[in-house]
């Protein structure tokens, strides 16, 4: 796996402007198809093209993408979405709330690394969310999920590269078991 990752972080750089294309490319492409590893491709775009220019290639094409995303939905779908839950009074109501969540909850929910992003993208399309409202929560929200997995990324490569790295956060991990296990039983905790 990590030869594959070497291989193609060497042939983005090596390429020029084809390099740079891929880059944004598999970056656009995983937010539409959400089997893709989006931490993966940010990864390399840090790698290839450095913290600042790999930030802003994969917090532009991530954004592009989520707002495709949500024209396909919005467009494609939106309308026999709104025939299919006319009458059911359970998912009315969990449309009505998430069209309605506010800018700062919805900006959370888009920042937290783990939300399935395609999922909000799909879900805004079809409820027709206000997408003035759904593109400043993907500006701001993108940001800290861009950082977040351009950092766990480039922390992983080198930890590998370095294997020092692993074998302290086995320590570490060892030592927060056992420290955990010493509390509960003193506490007398299940």
């Amino acid at each position: 796996m990590i030869d594959l990752l070497n291989e193609l972080i060497n042939y983005i750089q090596n390429a020029g402007i084809v390099g740079a294309l891929i880059g944004c490319f598999l970056i656009l492409i995983e937010s539409i198809l959400p089997v893709l590893p989006l931490m993966v491709f940010i990864t390399i775009n840090f790698l290839v093209f450095g913290n600042l220019i790999g930030f802003i290639i994969s917090w532009i094409f991530t954004i592009l993408g989520c707002i495709m995303s949500y024209f396909i939905f919005k467009k494609g779908f939106g309308n026999k979405f709104e025939r299919l839950t006319e009458n059911k009074e359970l998912l009315k109501k969990y449309k009505r709330i998430f069209k309605n969540i506010d800018i700062v909850h919805l900006t959370l929910l888009i920042a937290i690394p783990f939300t399935p992003a395609f999922m909000v993208n799909i879900a805004a399309g079809l409820v027709k969310m206000d997408f003035k409202k759904y593109f400043v929560s993907l500006l701001i929200g993108k940001i800290a999920l861009i950082y977040f997995w351009g950092f766990i990324g480039t922390s992983f490569i080198q930890s590998i590269k370095e294997p020092i790295i692993l074998v302290k956060i086995g320590v570490i991990l060892l030592i927060t078991y056992i420290i955990s296990y010493s509390v509960t039983k003193f506490l007398k905790l299940k």
